[in-house]
């Protein structure tokens, strides 16, 4: 099973797509939803740490928005982990919203940087681009081994 990294990370289509297939989708909405369910957190509904800005030192400088290295401290290991990678451009809002663009402009960079295998698709705007946008993603994770790397 591959750990296959999501974006837009909030897409719950894209984690079921992944999971489907047999893959461990790593996104935010599978750790989000273990935040909440986290006793301890004092922020609701931010479900932040004080610390998580610091963390996100590691994937950008001080000179950041905390907003943004605050999601890097929660994006940044998953990107790490990724053993692979699904990314929609253009995506509709209902796909998956991710709301900050300084830090989607981090996340594209960390991504191509990484040697990883990548799928970059355009959301779908007809029926017939949809079928052609499943079929692409069933491929590209049908040909990730169990084991994560590419052949």
């Amino acid at each position: 099973m591959a750990k296959v990294f999501i974006y837009p990370t909030t897409s719950l289509i894209l984690s079921d797509l992944v999971s489907r297939f047999g893959h461990e989708p790593l996104g935010s909405a599978l750790g989000i939803r273990e935040r909440i369910q986290t006793a301890g957190f004092d922020s609701p509904p931010l479900q932040v740490t004080p610390e998580e800005p610091k963390k996100g030192l590691r994937w950008a400088a001080v000179e950041v928005p905390s907003g943004v290295r605050g999601r890097m401290a929660f994006i940044g290991p998953q990107i790490e982990e990724a053993e692979a990678a699904i990314i929609i451009n253009d995506a509709d809002l209902a796909f998956g919203c991710m709301g900050c663009a300084r830090t989607n402009e981090l996340v594209m960079f960390l991504l191509r940087h990484r040697r990883i295998p990548v799928l970059d698709l355009t959301y779908p705007k007809s029926e017939e681009e949809g079928e052609i946008f499943v079929a692409a993603i069933r491929e590209f994770l049908e040909k990730l081994p169990k084991g994560g790397k590419a052949e």
